[in-house]
């Protein structure tokens, strides 16, 4: 099983700051534009940039939040068909996930800890225990495809 997607950039100067804040990012960072458009294999396409903090535009989604999303994604996939082969029909599962950046051993920004924060809302009639959810979004977590190839801390924190 492979994937595919497309990024690409187009050497157009896009400002993505007020005027007055022009000459400081001038002299701050190199003069281009971090927008891109992301076209995946299903046909869908994103607008994306880099954050903020990074000279992106504030109204795209950038790396560091698409990673977030798949993590999130993927564990929540995976939960879901735990919860299937349990005979545990789930009606509404919700993450409110987060990211920090921090500093590696060699000096290099990366995303340091990634905090999942699941709840997960069974069909009416159906009780599942702390101890039971809790093992399933550790097993969700050691199957997750995306968690297995990333080296962040990844704390989940259920909500019941």
């Amino acid at each position: 099983m492979s994937f595919n997607l497309t990024t690409l950039w187009q050497g157009i100067n896009q400002p993505n700051s007020k005027k007055e804040n022009q000459d400081k990012l001038k002299s701050q960072a190199p003069e281009f534009s971090r927008d891109h458009q992301i076209s995946f294999g299903s046909g869908q396409r994103i607008q994306a940039s880099s954050a903020p903090e990074y000279f992106g535009s504030h109204d795209k989604i950038n790396p560091e939040e698409t990673l977030l999303a798949s993590l999130s994604s993927c564990h929540m996939l995976t939960f879901l068909a735990l919860a299937h082969k349990k005979r545990l029909p789930v009606v509404e599962y919700r993450d409110d996930a987060s990211a920090e950046l921090g500093i590696n051993a060699k000096g290099k920004t990366f995303l340091e800890t990634i905090t999942l924060r699941p709840k997960v809302t069974f069909a009416q009639g159906i009780t599942v225990d702390d101890a039971s959810l809790n093992k399933m979004h550790e097993k969700a977590h050691q199957h997750c495809f995306i968690a297995n190839s990333i080296l962040s801390q990844v704390i989940i924190l259920p909500e019941s």
